[in-house]
């Protein structure tokens, strides 16, 4: 194992090479999964150990200084009961795509729902490392329309533990696991709720 460690150092294509392989398995494995609603205590951890051997391969050393941060990302999958909703039959559950934005020159986030609720929150962003941001939510609007301040309790913390051009892995404070891919690079985050 650490000849093969040095090389990929020397010969840096060997990690490209595993990093694609292991990408490719990831998206390939969660696919399936209707977002991880559909997934099973044996497939959380597979997907789980995935997105470790992912995270050790990350090309991006201070993703919050990387202009690949910006844009509107796509998540594809994620371990969090509070997005998925899985709980709810299927019709009561966010069923389009659901999207997270951020621009790491404003510091600000947004994610957003699509079909059936259109619900949306704005944060800002405070650095915590190279990595990893407090979020600290300021509006919610129900149903792409009602603005409703976000109470004061309202925050968590996000580190992006794998970044690249079109692939996004990020940890909550909660212990979530997320995997988005770009959608929009333009995307701007609105600088107000």
């Amino acid at each position: 194992m650490q000849a093969t460690n040095r090389l990929s150092e020397v010969l840096p294509f060997l990690k490209q090479g595993d990093k694609d392989a292991v990408k490719k398995e990831l998206l390939s494995e969660i696919e399936p999964l209707d977002r991880g609603a559909a997934a099973t205590e044996d497939d959380r951890m597979r997907i789980d150990k995935l997105a470790q051997k992912l995270e050790a391969l990350n090309p991006t050393k201070a993703p919050l200084k990387s202009p690949l941060l910006n844009g509107k990302w796509e998540l594809l999958y994620t371990t969090s009961q509070s997005i998925l909703k899985s709980n709810r039959p299927k019709l009561l559950r966010p069923n389009g795509p659901i999207y997270q934005a951020i621009n790491n020159d404003t510091l600000r986030a947004q994610n957003l729902e699509t079909w059936p609720f259109f619900n949306q929150v704005t944060a800002n962003l405070t650095p915590a490392s190279s990595s990893k941001v407090v979020v600290n939510f300021d509006f919610f609007k129900i149903a792409g329309l009602i603005p409703i301040k976000a109470p004061g309790r309202a925050r968590g913390e996000l580190d992006v533990t794998y970044l690249d051009e079109d692939l996004r892995v990020s940890r909550g404070d909660r212990g979530n696991l997320f995997v988005l891919k770009m959608f929009d690079r333009s995307y701007r985050v609105p600088t107000q709720g």
